[in-house]
């Protein structure tokens, strides 16, 4: 590979020369490098996992452009050499995260984070026995982290679950055991 500077000659080429050639651009700096073929290894079960999720991620990625709100905001995020399509790739591979949940008198607080944004944090009350006593979504705390739910009961041994979901549809959950 080879950065290239002051070369008025390859200032407006770009893609490949003589099938063993490729120009391209990165960052404002014009770069030669041998032209790559297929890998000739048969890729491992870790590679092909890898290749799915980025299918999962670029579909994403795509769908999520076309609404211009959204758009704006992965665009907002996006450093230098970055695109709002990146930060959408980006954010589809990692699932927030579910910090803690603890109890306030009968509120319930949930710490979650994502590296973008967490959209909504479902919260499910089971009873000891393990059937669902009550379900539903939690509101964003002046903080931009802690989630509240009112509840309307707590039931001795029962325990409260809260699952995180992101932008792109991830989720994560954690449980708490009530005493």
């Amino acid at each position: 590979m080879a950065i290239v500077i002051n070369n008025m000659l390859l200032q407006l080429v770009r893609g490949t020369l003589g099938d063993q050639l490729t120009i391209y651009e990165r960052n404002g700096q014009i770069i030669m490098a041998k032209k790559r073929g297929p890998s000739k290894k048969k890729p491992t079960k870790k590679q092909l996992e890898a290749r799915y999720k980025m299918k999962i991620a670029a579909a994403y990625a795509r769908t999520i452009l076309q609404d211009p709100e959204l758009k704006a905001y992965y665009k907002s995020l996006a450093g230098p050499g970055q695109n709002a399509y990146n930060m959408a790739v980006k954010d589809a591979f990692k699932s927030p995260e579910v910090q803690n949940i603890r109890l306030e008198a009968t509120d319930v607080v949930v710490t979650a984070k994502d590296e973008f944004r967490v959209a909504e944090v479902d919260i499910h009350i089971i009873d000891a026995a393990g059937s669902l006593q009550e379900r539903g979504k939690a509101v964003l705390g002046r903080n931009g982290v802690d989630w509240y739910y009112k509840a309307a009961s707590l039931p001795p041994g029962g325990r409260i679950v809260a699952v995180a979901v992101d932008l792109a549809g991830n989720e994560t959950s954690k449980e708490l055991q009530l005493e």
